[in-house]
């Protein structure tokens, strides 16, 4: 079993229907796998749908949502973030720090993170990537 947390631009992805990832997200459980949100993500996503006013794109939205979990960040999230952080800062290839509490969620929790931002990741040691793009 595999536990995919979609990062804020595969959201985006599927709320525009693309239909490569709309199929990708309702197959996964199915295949026996699970999908989870991190709660950065949740509020990125969030955040954008009130600024645009988007009722459509808010309802289902919603409904990914009560259909699959919002993960939370903790101490333990934190404290990987930090490390990733100050590994990345010596390499000089800084990230956003919402990237990086996402990269700390997937770490912590065993998920390989499904992004169409990878060059963002990249640099993270042990992080799985994938792109249903």
């Amino acid at each position: 079993m595999i536990v995919y947390a979609l990062d804020s631009n595969t959201v985006s992805y599927f709320l525009r229907k693309n239909e490569k990832v709309t199929k990708k997200v309702w197959n996964a459980v199915p295949e026996g796998n699970q999908i989870i949100i991190p709660n950065i993500v949740y509020y990125e996503v969030k955040r954008g749908l009130l600024s645009i006013t988007a009722p459509r794109k808010t309802a289902t939205f919603n409904q990914l949502c009560k259909s699959y979990s919002v993960g939370t960040i903790d101490k333990e999230t934190a404290e990987i973030a930090a490390t990733i952080y100050s590994k990345l800062r010596k390499k000089g290839r800084l990230i956003e720090d919402a990237d990086l509490f996402i990269a700390a969620f997937c770490l912590q929790n065993g998920c390989t993170l499904v992004t169409n931002n990878g060059d963002h990741f990249k640099n993270v040691d042990g992080l799985q990537i994938d792109n249903w793009v």
